[in-house]
């Protein structure tokens, strides 16, 4: 649904829904509001990104905590988490999210060979993920079933795959398995790669409006896990088709 457009390896990302960011070790260039960067903040990695489109201010809190506001316009995303990322790792958040428009509240990482690029949406806006995913079937885990599902983007010469679950039930606070959504991925065919780079929380938004504040730890207490294969899921649950909208992004 949003098209980010990213360097591969070395700068901008490209994401459907909203988002996309520059990969570790690159300096992030912004037109408006608060400038584009990454590294290390009271002991969290965060990173922050814009094309400018909009006035995004995105501010380092204490600890594991940072805010964003953003104004109609522009593609941005931006939050707090770790580098390198685990296999294993309990995520847990809190805090406020609102946003008018096409947003995402999200777990967003990177893995290298091979590259790939994963989301685990926790809350988003007028745009549904889910829409025009390659459907991998789903995994009741974290309280609630999330959408499986797998796209396949270029930029320039290059091509990366990206991984989603996607949250049926929304919400603002919770714990993140996210080895659970990593084992069932790889039950449904959808292999990360060997080496994790940063795995983040974040909120981002395309050509829409909005704001949050929201605290990310490490640890948590996560339910059972369940999955359910696409063959038998798409007889229960279809996804619905595509809008043409969502089709030509």
């Amino acid at each position: 649904m949003v098209v980010f457009n990213s360097l591969l390896g070395a700068a901008v990302f490209s994401v459907v829904g909203v988002l996309a960011v520059p990969s570790v070790g690159t300096n992030l260039i912004t037109r408006a509001g608060t400038p584009g960067s990454e590294g290390m903040h009271d002991g969290f990695f965060y990173s922050w990104w814009t094309d400018g489109g909009a006035t995004a201010t995105y501010t380092n809190e204490p600890e594991g905590q940072f805010s964003i506001t953003w104004g109609s316009g522009g593609n941005l995303l931006g939050g707090k988490g770790w580098n390198p990322g685990s296999h294993t790792r309990v995520m847990s958040y809190t805090g406020t999210y609102q946003a008018t428009g096409n947003s995402y509240l999200a777990v967003w990482g990177w893995t290298r060979d091979p590259l790939i690029e994963y989301y685990i949406i926790e809350h988003f806006g007028s745009y549904n993920p889910s829409i025009g995913l390659m459907s991998k079937g789903t995994v009741t885990t974290d309280g609630s079933v999330y959408d499986m599902g797998v796209r396949f983007r270029s930029s320039g010469l290059s091509l990366f795959t990206q991984f989603y679950s996607v949250r049926r039930d929304k919400r603002t606070t919770g714990t993140v398995d996210l080895g659970a959504h990593f084992s069932a991925w790889e039950a449904a065919g959808m292999r990360l790669g060997a080496s994790h780079q940063f795995q983040i929380l974040v909120c981002e938004g395309y050509f829409s409006s909005g704001s949050c504040n929201m605290t990310v730890f490490e640890g948590g207490s996560t339910g059972p896990v369940a999955t359910t294969p696409e063959a038998e899921r798409a007889s229960l649950d279809p996804i619905p088709p595509a809008n043409l909208e969502a089709l030509a992004r």
